[in-house]
């Protein structure tokens, strides 16, 4: 039945959290709490902005030590980590603070734990690989959708393998997360676009995963444990949340209150993920990504529709509630009718949003077609959270529809 029979909750997050305008102020304190000497990871373009300057000022002026790597790059290649070890490997830190969009967050998350048991990065490749805790972790995200302040896992792309790779453990979940909407209202149109299509697309695949009704010894082995009420209920408030923000930060990116409103549903995404996952989208998109080399924000939004179709036959009712979360007018008491406004209301926001429809405006060529599908049928752990199985042959037919911007009805 593909159902939570058990009634299965499970959450995982930071111990702190602090949300809302002005609460990166409270970044020293937060730091001060579990260590005098902070790494400050960021990229190029975050640390020559005023907002950088002011946090570092301030976390000198707590009486903290501060060591800046100021060099990650987007997508995260593990060259980064490789040049941060080979810099500060032999330099004691007691704490790492994460400050940019997902790929600065996610180095962060594994620079801490590198710096605190040594090591390579591909010997973390996997799921719950790692023996111990490293150093704790302060994220503080300047862009509202990857969800990765609160996630206990990390996206590296390793060039020899090229490809990208996720290092999953409960020991990479923060020690504390400070979000500041006011950090996004500088965020370009490009990337606002790209990070709320990724925290629609979280929101949509954790609330549409498979059931998966584990064993104890299951929960204790495995990160992703399936669709469960307690994932529920932050996908449900992040859907609500961004049924109404995204349009509005679209149409005026210095509206804070909506800014906010996305920043606090991408929130909710990435606690959803954490224990129910993402699934055919984000398998489908990797790939996809590395041989388009476009943002992942952008390949998961375009991939959604698409995905939501092949799924629907068993998810309706989620997708039916979903439409109604994000506030798609009632067509019809009839539930098919119903999971179609959902579809065609997610397809409503990312066009508001400039999210191409469609995998032709991402680059895509039917050439790459098989590539890309015998790449997907790889990524297991993110199939595994499919509510639907996903073939070689499905994911061919799911790229053949988004190429050809076919979003009819007719079932794959």
């Amino acid at each position: 039945m593909n159902v939570n029979q058990i009634g299965l909750g499970v959450l995982r997050q930071p111990t702190i959290v602090y949300f809302g305008p002005g609460q990166r102020a409270l970044i020293p304190q937060v730091v001060s709490a579990v260590g005098s000497r902070v790494l400050l990871c960021t990229d190029e373009r975050m640390a020559t902005t005023d907002v950088f300057g002011e946090i570092t000022a301030a976390l000198s002026d707590e009486g903290l030590t501060v060591s800046v790597y100021a060099k990650v790059e987007p997508d995260l290649p593990r060259e980064n980590l490789v040049t941060l070890m080979s810099a500060l490997g032999d330099r004691e830190q007691d704490v790492v603070v994460g400050l940019g969009g997902g790929s600065c967050l996610d180095f962060a998350k594994v620079a801490a734990l590198l710096l605190a048991r040594g090591g390579d990065v591909r010997d973390l490749y996997g799921e719950n690989l790692i023996a111990g805790p490293g150093l704790p972790v302060v994220t503080v995200p300047t862009t509202g959708g990857t969800g990765a302040e609160a996630t206990c896992i990390s996206v590296v792309y390793d060039a020899e393998k090229e490809m990208k790779l996720g290092v999953a453990s409960a020991y990479l979940e923060p020690y504390a997360a400070v979000i500041d909407p006011e950090l996004t209202l500088t965020c370009p149109p490009t990337l606002t676009a790209a990070t709320g299509a990724d925290a629609l697309s979280h929101l949509v695949e954790s609330f549409t995963a498979r059931a998966k009704n584990p064993t104890t010894e299951q929960i204790r082995r495995h990160l992703y444990v399936g669709k469960n009420v307690l994932a529920d209920l932050y996908a449900r408030n992040g859907l609500t949340l961004l049924g109404t923000s995204l349009e509005k930060v679209a149409a005026s990116p210095d509206d804070l209150p909506a800014r906010a409103d996305t920043m606090l549903g991408a929130f909710c995404a990435g606690m959803a993920i954490c224990t129910a996952g993402t699934a055919a989208a984000h398998a489908i998109q990797s790939p996809m990504g590395a041989i388009t080399h476009t943002p992942h924000g952008l390949g998961v939004g375009a991939l959604l529709p698409y995905v939501m179709r092949y799924n629907l036959p068993t998810r309706q009712a989620e997708m039916a509630e979903i439409g109604r979360l994000l506030g798609a007018p009632a067509q019809s008491d009839d539930p098919l009718a119903q999971a179609r406004a959902g579809i065609l209301r997610v397809e409503e926001i990312l066009a508001a949003l400039g999210v191409p429809l469609n995998l032709r405006d991402l680059g895509l060529e039917p050439s790459m077609f098989e590539f890309v599908a015998a790449q997907s049928v790889l990524a297991t752990r993110l199939l595994a959270n499919n509510p639907r199985e996903l073939t070689h042959d499905a994911v061919l037919q799911i790229l053949r529809r988004g190429y050809d911007d076919d979003r009819s009805w007719t079932e794959f």
